[in-house]
C-alpha cells in the first residue's frame, strides 16, 4: 500500500510471490500425490466463474474492494452540523410561521381552528377567538372566515346532513386583528345585534400594546376621520385626522372650522392599563365604527402608535414601523426584521345584553405573540377586578 492508502498492482504481484513460493514442489511420496487431486480441485474451483447475478449466489467482498471502499468513506467531507439560530433569529422564524399559519389555508382546516376556538354558544349566538391575519370578509378568493361558516355550522351540529342553522358576522374584525368576534344564528339575531350595536349597547373593549406612553394616561379621544390620499413617490390611500378645531393665528386658542362633510364622527376611550420600556398596554374603547378608528386616534391623535402598526406610523410613506434601538433590543428584533412584527391589537372582552338579566360577557386570552411581547418589554396586567 502507498502514502496515499491505494493498493498497487506490484503489492497484489508480492502478495501472489509469497503465496506461491510457500507451496512445497511435486514430489514421488504417497502423502503428496493422495494431496494432489484435491490441490486440482482447488485450482478447478478457482478456475469457475465469480458468484453473481448468474450463478445466483451472493457474491463475496475481495480485500481490494473493502480497501477502496474504507478509503472512499475516509474520502468523504465531513457532514456539517446545521448551524444553531441566535435568540434573534429564532425570535423572527417565529414571527414568520405566525404571521402565515392561518392564510391561504384549506377552509376545513380554518374550519376546525375556529371549533376549536369557540368561547361562548347558546341558540342565539356564537361567539370565537379570531385568529390573527384572516380576514372575515373578503372577496378576492382568499380564505376568509365568512367562506367557512357553513362547514363551521355543521361541525357545531355535530355533522348532520339534515341541519338548517347558519352563522352569520354581527361585529367585524379587521384582518391583522384577533379576538372575541360575535356571531349570529339567524338573520333576525344579526339584525337585533347590530341594532344594540348602534344604540352603543354592545360594549367591546380592546387591548393594544402601543410605542410610546399616552398623556394624560386616561381620556377620550373625540375627533373625526377622513379618508385621503397620500401623494409622493408610493400615492396611496390612507385614514387621517379631520379636527374640528385647530389653532388660531396667534397661537394662543383654537377655532372652530366647518367639519368636512366626508368625515365620519369617531370616538374613543383609552386607559393606560401599564407603561415600561418607552411602550404602554393600553385598554381602548370605540364608541363608533369607523375604519382603522383606533390606530389613527392611538398614531395620529396621542402619538403613541400601536406595536406592529406598519400603515399608521409614517404619514408620508408606506414603510415598516420605526422603533429605537433600546425597545427592538427588549424585543429581540432587528430593525430590518421589524415588518415581521404583528399588529398588537386583541378583541380582549365583549358584553352583550341579552333576554336574562345576566346577558353575555365574553373575555378573550390573550395570543402567544400577545404574551411573548408583556413580557419582553416588562409590562404586567391589570388585576381582574381593574381589566372587568
Amino acid at each position: 500500500m502507498n502514502s496515499c492508502g491505494r493498493i498497487s498492482c506490484s503489492d497484489l504481484k508480492s502478495g501472489l510471490n509469497i503465496v506461491f513460493s510457500r507451496v512445497k514442489p511435486h514430489t514421488n511420496c504417497r502423502r503428496c500425490s493422495q494431496a494432489a487431486p484435491s490441490l486440482s480441485r482447488s485450482l478447478t474451483s478457482a478456475a469457475k466463474p465469480a458468484p453473481g447475478p448468474e450463478t445466483g449466489e451472493k457474491p463475496r467482498l475481495r480485500a481490494i474492494d473493502l480497501a477502496r471502499r474504507v478509503q472512499q468513506e475516509r474520502a468523504k467531507p465531513p457532514v456539517a452540523e446545521p448551524e444553531k439560530l441566535s435568540g434573534q433569529q429564532k425570535r423572527v422564524t417565529e414571527l414568520k410561521r405566525f404571521s402565515l399559519q392561518l392564510q391561504n389555508v384549506h377552509p376545513n382546516v380554518l374550519a376546525k381552528h375556529l371549533h376549536r376556538a369557540v368561547l361562548y354558544r347558546d341558540k342565539d349566538v356564537v361567539v370565537i377567538n379570531k385568529p390573527y391575519g384572516v380576514p372575515v370578509r373578503d372577496d378576492s378568493g382568499v380564505t376568509s372566515i365568512c367562506s367557512v361558516l357553513p362547514v363551521l355550522s355543521k361541525m357545531m351540529d355535530g355533522m348532520k346532513i339534515k341541519s338548517d342553522s347558519q352563522l352569520l358576522p354581527c361585529l367585524g374584525l379587521e384582518k391583522e386583528t384577533s379576538g372575541a368576534l360575535l356571531l349570529a344564528r339567524s338573520k333576525e339575531v344579526a339584525e337585533h345585534m347590530l341594532n344594540l350595536h348602534r344604540n352603543n349597547q354592545v360594549q367591546r373593549k380592546y387591548w393594544a400594546i402601543t410605542f410610546g406612553v399616552p398623556v394624560p394616561s386616561e381620556g377620550v379621544i373625540d375627533i373625526p376621520i377622513i379618508e385621503r390620499e397620500v401623494t409622493g413617490s408610493q400615492p396611496h390611500y390612507k385614514m387621517a385626522l379631520s379636527p374640528l378645531f385647530r389653532m388660531n393665528d396667534a397661537g394662543d386658542g383654537v377655532t372652530k372650522v366647518r367639519a368636512h362633510r366626508q368625515a365620519h364622527p369617531a370616538v374613543t376611550k383609552y386607559r393606560v392599563l401599564h407603561s415600561s420600556s418607552g411602550c404602554s398596554l393600553v385598554e381602548l374603547q370605540p364608541f363608533t365604527g369607523v375604519k382603522h378608528q383606533m390606530r389613527v386616534h392611538m398614531a395620529f391623535a396621542l402619538t403613541c402608535p400601536i406595536l406592529g402598526d406598519h400603515k399608521y406610523s409614517h404619514w408620508s410613506k408606506l414603510a415598516p414601523q420605526r422603533l429605537p434601538e433600546r425597545v427592538l433590543g427588549k424585543l429581540g428584533l432587528e430593525q430590518s426584521k421589524i415588518r415581521y412584527l404583528p399588529l398588537h391589537l386583541l378583541a380582549r372582552q365583549l358584553t352583550v345584553p341579552g333576554t336574562c338579566q345576566t346577558g353575555i360577557s365574553v373575555s378573550c386570552p390573550l395570543p402567544k405573540y400577545f404574551t411573548q411581547t408583556l413580557n419582553r418589554l416588562q409590562l404586567t396586567l391589570p388585576d381582574k377586578k381593574d381589566d372587568e
